[in-house]
């Protein structure tokens, strides 16, 4: 019985030494390119837009903003850096709050110190453009004026502009105003902005008066 010889094997391809290195090479380039691209930044140079925080929603980040002339909203315009107290006079939005009511806060800031609370100013006074940019902000973030007429003002309306009202924090510090506001005539005047406190000397004697529940029930906002 004859037997079929066997199939000839295919000849093995042998891949020389220069060429694998040449490969390697070649993928550690790629490889490289992409790690690249995954780490540089996305963002570009321009300052950011504006971002309401959860805690303040009528307070911006502490960097400048885009005003409605196109020109840049900074810390002459109300904007607070990070870790500024009721002393910084050098920051315009202390500066130029109305003086009893910055008299005031720091009366109660002092005091307050001896409880180990420190009041940080998040927000005071605001020019009419940083006040405009915060409304506007607001109507894009809320969907609505009406809706964003509870969290920001018109710079018309608001007490931001005029000096006559400041915003407060960490919550440490407004639990102690809350207790002990009225003392030094601070008071809150809005139940949905624990933060806000404006000077009603009368309160010293008589209480603070009943919050409205939101701007949109205070009658100055009419105006």
């Amino acid at each position: 019985m004859m037997r079929t010889p066997p199939s000839p094997r295919a000849p093995v391809r042998r891949i020389h030494r220069p060429a694998i290195v040449v490969l390697l090479g070649f993928l550690a380039a790629i490889t490289a390119a992409l790690g690249y691209q995954l780490l540089k930044p996305s963002g570009s140079s321009s300052a950011p837009s504006f971002s309401a925080v959860s805690s303040f929603p009528d307070r911006a980040p502490s960097h400048s903003l885009h005003g409605e002339r196109g020109g840049v909203v900074g810390e002459a315009d109300g904007v607070v850096p990070d870790d500024v107290t009721v002393f910084d006079d050098r920051i315009p939005a202390v500066a130029k709050l109305d003086p009893e009511l910055l008299k005031a806060l720091r009366r109660a800031a002092t005091d307050a110190a001896d409880d180990g609370v420190e009041f940080s100013v998040n927000s005071g006074w605001r020019s009419p453009d940083y006040q405009n940019q915060l409304l506007r902000d607001a109507v894009d973030k809320y969907g609505s004026e009406e809706e964003a007429a509870r969290w920001v003002a018109t710079a018309a309306t608001s007490p931001h502009v005029s000096g006559d009202a400041v915003d407060i924090g960490p919550s440490d510090a407004t639990a102690w105003l809350s207790d002990h506001g009225a003392t030094y005539g601070l008071c809150q005047i809005y139940g949905n902005e624990p933060w806000h406190y404006e000077l009603r000397p009368e309160a010293i004697r008589d209480d603070c008066p009943r919050m409205y529940d939101d701007p949109t029930q205070d009658p100055r906002m009419r105006q």
